[in-house]
């Protein structure tokens, strides 16, 4: 069983952290931007650690809902498919 009050304090943290790649992405037009300096390569390091933070987050939250709570939601592939 899963506590619904910090599933939600979860969900709202993940949220919360998706919603500053926009903000690092700002003065990026190309790809290669991440690339051509340090500054840059850190940039993508920050991105990356936030969407492999919050895909972690939902699989444990899966696991905890015991799949149940994704289920509502078929127009997400949840799973990358």
């Amino acid at each position: 069983m899963y506590d619904p009050g910090l599933l939600l304090e979860i969900l709202q943290s993940v949220l919360t952290a998706l919603e500053r790649i926009p903000r690092r992405c700002a003065d990026i037009s190309q790809p290669s931007d991440f690339l051509t300096s340090e500054a840059g390569l850190d940039r993508m390091d920050s991105i990356c650690m936030i969407l492999i933070v919050a895909g972690e987050e939902f699989k444990k939250i899966d696991r905890q809902t015991e799949g149940k709570l994704f289920a509502r939601y078929p127009q997400v592939q949840w799973r990358g498919q």
